[in-house]
């Protein structure tokens, strides 16, 4: 197995770069394709603990659309072979002192690159 193979970490990068466009200008509708559709997806948020892709689409639907843009401050892209991958990163968010950080676990399926697990977390 490689460990950052060139061409699946280019995919990858790119992939991880819509959804984080998709996630500040709150494109529901990206967001939802890049998460697994399957009820064994989970994502930990902030202050919530979501079970399957439809609790994660509601919560998506629900959520104001309003502050979601945030600056990157690191970012670490790992692939494993050429179908498994983690992403990481750490944000901070305009008027706010807290740290946020994010994972994601993302498997190439049939129908491409998708988040198979979440969380989302904030440090004081």
């Amino acid at each position: 197995m490689q460990i950052n193979h060139p061409e699946t970490l280019a995919e990858l990068t790119e992939v991880f770069d819509e959804y984080e466009r998709a996630l500040v200008s709150n494109d529901t509708a990206v967001l939802d394709r890049l998460f697994w559709n399957n009820e064994r997806t989970v994502r930990y948020g902030a202050g919530e603990n979501l079970y399957g892709f439809l609790e994660i689409q509601r919560f998506r639907q629900g959520r104001p659309a309003g502050n979601l843009e945030r600056d990157v401050a690191r970012r670490g892209i790992t692939t494993f072979g050429r179908d498994f991958a983690v992403t990481n990163i750490e944000f901070t968010r305009a008027g706010s002192s807290r740290l946020g950080r994010q994972s994601q676990t993302w498997a190439r399926l049939p129908d491409g690159w998708r988040v198979v697990s979440a969380h989302v977390s904030l440090m004081s």
